[in-house]
């Protein structure tokens, strides 16, 4: 295959990560205006960004078998255009439930987005610069954050909010007629009409759906309430029998077997404890410069950008460092960037300057761009060619629950402490703001223990000799 085709096939891969990336920065923001025209609580509004992870993670497993049954370029296709009747849809809502329903439909176009880019790239492009490529697309996929937030600001202050999601249409229909274009080399590709797992999928989506709900739920009726523990107690269940079912299947859902990869695994809990503290650090965001420190949503939007541009910028050279000297090092010290700036967070205050909150948002940017291609590339890296789908399927997944767990728990102690603190006498603003400091304390902690499975992570990232090596170069 020619350069040309490569580099159109990598660019509308990071087009339609540039889209999903808009989206899941933009609505961030915008959350505080919702709250108020739709007239609801924090735990309520909770559910915009909650209901778009248990959707998301829901239809990720089944990437793989989409991916065997239609091949890759149909499935890339056939997610980007219902990710963007979705935000159509999100832009039109007049109420929270009707905007809670259209963020499942886009969500489940975004759900095998990001799974199919990684496998595609994994495809395409030989295991010798997976990582490099791999940062290229990361920087694709962190452009979105990097305008998301500016651009949600003020897009929300200016036009309302469902502008936020209408910004989407342009980018959905321009990927399509791209991909048209560059991803005819996909069609090629062999489909298998595999048997469907249709008993391992449904006991799977109970398990993910049980969990992330109570978790979420668990904000509102207490954790130890009767309906938590036996929708908890349902969600284990269902684990447990999809693990017997599974383990029994020749063609499963999701292959366990990836679970007893030393190097997989603990690519996977890097980036499930890393997810839970900067979804939930993210959520928090808005509140702190908006409710507490008094900025309006586009300088909130603003002063979010240092963080994405630092991380955009380092993200193809940390990518090139991984596949040099491997991933290891280069992510231990992203997360400690990350908890270090969770730490400077809980720290600011309506009296801190501008100047503190640009270096916090600086510092987090580098750890994120010290961390995520390289995490990406050792994920990717640790398995053989022909499980890259899967693998890169269950990471993302992964991805999702850490992060809406995190989202919750991180709800759960915010909204506690802010009680404890009214109860105590303090005023409703000092009580909210302790609040916060608490939920950045408690990301600034799950990252310090993400330390310990990143110690196990692979000093060198394996080059596996991929299956598309005859592809001319």
């Amino acid at each position: 295959m020619r350069d040309t085709n490569r580099t159109g096939i990598l660019i509308v891969v990071i087009m339609g990560t540039i889209m999903a990336g808009i989206d899941s920065s933009i609505v961030n923001i915008s959350l505080p205006v919702m709250s108020k025209q739709f007239n609801c609580t924090l735990s309520e509004i909770e559910w915009v960004i909650t209901v778009y992870m248990l959707s998301f993670s829901v239809l990720m497993p089944l990437t793989n078998w989409l991916k065997n049954r239609i091949g890759f370029f149909n499935l890339y296709i056939g997610a980007i255009s219902l990710f963007t009747l979705g935000s159509l849809l999100c832009a039109l809502s007049t109420s929270l439930n009707f905007l809670l329903v259209a963020r499942v439909i886009q969500a489940l176009g975004g759900g095998a987005m990001a799974p199919t880019s990684m496998a595609i790239i994994s495809y395409i492009f030989p295991a010798r610069v997976r990582g490099t490529v791999l940062g290229w697309w990361g920087l694709g996929n962190l452009v979105g954050p990097a305008i998301g937030p500016t651009l949600g600001g003020i897009l929300t202050e200016k036009f309302g909010w469902p502008s936020i999601f209408y910004i989407n249409l342009p980018i959905g229909i321009i990927t399509v007629v791209l991909a048209y274009r560059y991803l005819d080399v996909l069609r090629k590709q062999a489909k298998f009409k595999l048997p469907f797992d249709l008993a391992g999928f449904v006991v799977l989506t109970i398990f993910l759906v049980g969990l992330q709900y109570g978790v979420a739920r668990a904000e509102v009726v207490g954790i130890t309430s009767p309906q938590i523990l036996a929708v908890l107690g349902i969600a284990v269940l269902s684990l447990i029998a999809f693990i017997f079912i599974d383990k029994r299947r020749n063609n499963p859902i999701i292959d366990l077997n990836l679970f007893t990869n030393y190097a997989f695994v603990s690519c996977i809990l890097v980036t499930v404890s890393r997810a839970a503290a900067l979804f939930g650090g993210l959520f928090l965001m808005p509140f702190l410069l908006q409710e507490q420190m008094g900025f309006s949503e586009s300088i909130s939007g603003l002063l979010i950008l240092p963080n994405s541009v630092f991380m955009a910028a380092l993200m193809p050279f940390a990518g090139k460092w991984s596949d040099k000297h491997g991933s290891r090092e280069i992510s231990i010290l992203g997360i400690l960037l990350l908890a270090v700036s969770m730490y400077l967070f809980a720290g600011l205050n309506k009296g801190s300057s501008i100047s503190a909150v640009i270096v916090t948002m600086v510092i987090r940017g580098i750890g994120m761009g010290c961390l995520l291609a390289p995490l990406n590339s050792a994920t990717l890296s640790a398995v053989r060619p022909s499980e890259v789908t899967m693998a890169s399927s269950i990471s993302t997944l992964m991805q999702q629950v850490g992060g809406a767990i995190g989202i919750a728990v991180l709800a759960i102690i915010t909204q506690g402490a802010y009680n404890r603190h009214v109860l105590e006498g303090a005023s409703s603003m000092d009580s909210h703001h302790q609040a916060l400091r608490e939920g950045f304390h408690i990301s600034m902690i799950i990252l310090l223990v993400t330390l310990i499975p990143a110690w196990f992570m692979p000093r060198r990232n394996l080059v596996l000799k991929d299956a598309n090596e005859h592809i001319d170069t």
